[in-house]
């Protein structure tokens, strides 16, 4: 079953939580039984069909054989879904537009791009990976980024040291996908969490900051520390990649879990710098006088060279538009805060005149979204511990400039 026109389409971001096969210790002492991982696949295949986007990012995924699994018992309920409620051409009111917009168009199991994590390790150390899966394919084949090729070191001013990272904590997978005259580049992401991150001596059974009987605060507020540090450079290697893309002319959508907020450093590295409003005022970088300033031509050209590379939550292009702000994606410790993100680049951008779509919607399925501290969450091993969210979109007539 085919869609009538390719004009309106949605991408969504899914962190499942978690998801590898029954019998298969992911973490120490976790894993899933057969009952328990067939719970998992049935409530994912449920939220996959509530979705029906064209391209989900999946954030934690440990084993590609899972997530195909998942996808073929969505499509399977797509079928059967689509027998009961799409009348056949026997019927004289096929033709009905409601019936299209009832029918659920199942995946192709040829568009999945999967990236494995390279710090996977043995059962009760595993680490996941990410995937992409197209209703529209892919041009090209997808890039995963994880080993940096040149060491990423960070220098800090006045001899005050460095920091030096050779490998993100997780996989940057990016994927070209075309949608009507266009191709999208679309990166997912999954950023280091806000987790401790504590180092194990040698020949030591564990790292001491996880002895709670023995509670140092101050080494763990350092593997916190650490953390910001591996998360924010892993931000900035994110940026590098759209940039780069953006300078090519591409239209950009990053999506994933950012493991922070819109408005946090690490999210802000990834979209970009917000230009002031008036750079004239401003001394300049060269400045001999208190009289040298940007001129009004240099603050129009500073404003659209910062412009043209940013990228605009499109939570918050939605909330603009709807007068509401009602969406959040995670809860802990009584904190209902939104974490997972889709970052549109200018060219969807409502207020650039060459954008090549709006975005008319966007959802967020987070009604399972429970506080974990409090006794009454339900099911929380098996569903999904984030919300999912997808930006609804629909290209403009023509091909437009994506920068």
């Amino acid at each position: 079953m085919t869609k009538p026109e390719l004009t309106d389409f949605t991408l969504a971001s899914f962190n499942v939580k978690n998801l590898i096969g029954p019998d298969r210790e992911y973490y120490q002492f976790q894993s899933y039984t057969p009952e328990e991982y067939a719970w998992k696949r049935d409530w994912m295949a449920d939220q996959m069909l509530s979705l029906d986007a064209d391209v989900i990012g999946f954030q934690e995924i440990f084993e590609e054989s899972a997530l195909r699994d998942v996808i073929s018992e969505a499509n399977l309920r797509a079928d059967e879904l689509n027998k009961t409620t799409i009348p056949d051409h026997s019927k004289r009111y096929h033709r009905k537009a409601i019936f299209r917009k009832l029918a659920v168009e199942p995946w192709d199991m040829r568009h999945v791009a999967f990236a494995p994590n390279v710090n996977d390790g043995a059962p009760g150390h595993r680490r996941p990976g990410l995937a992409v899966l197209s209703r529209f394919g892919f041009v090209g084949a997808p890039e995963v980024v994880q080993e940096l090729p040149e060491p990423l070191t960070i220098p800090f001013a006045g001899d005050a040291g460095h920091f030096t990272l050779t490998r993100l904590s997780r996989p940057i997978l990016k994927v070209r996908i075309p949608v009507g005259d266009q191709v999208i580049t679309l990166f997912n992401c999954h950023l280091k969490s806000k987790l401790g991150e504590f180092i194990q001596p040698e020949g030591a059974e564990f790292a001491p900051e996880q002895d709670l009987t023995q509670y140092d605060p101050v080494s763990r507020a350092l593997g916190s520390a650490r953390a910001a540090m591996r998360r924010m450079a892993e931000a900035w290697v994110l940026r590098k990649l759209v940039v780069e893309e953006i300078n090519a002319g591409n239209p950009v959508v990053v999506l994933g879990d950012f493991n922070d907020g819109e408005h946090a450093v690490s999210s802000e590295i990834i979209s970009g710098e917000v230009p002031f409003k008036n750079y004239a005022w401003m001394l300049r970088h060269d400045a001999k006088t208190p009289r040298d300033r940007y001129s009004e031509a240099e603050s129009v050209k500073i404003t659209e060279e910062i412009d043209a590379v940013r990228l605009h939550s499109a939570e918050k292009l939605f909330v603009r538009k709807s007068l509401r702000d009602m969406v959040y994606t995670a809860s802990f410790g009584g904190v209902f805060e939104s974490i997972d993100q889709i970052f549109l680049s200018r060219a969807f951008h409502p207020d650039y005149e060459n954008r090549i779509a709006d975005m008319t919607y966007f959802s967020v399925l987070n009604d399972h979204i429970t506080d974990g501290s409090h006794p009454e969450a339900p099911y929380n091993k098996l569903a999904s511990d984030h919300g999912q969210i997808m930006a609804h979109l629909t290209l403009r007539g023509g091909k437009a400039g994506a920068k």
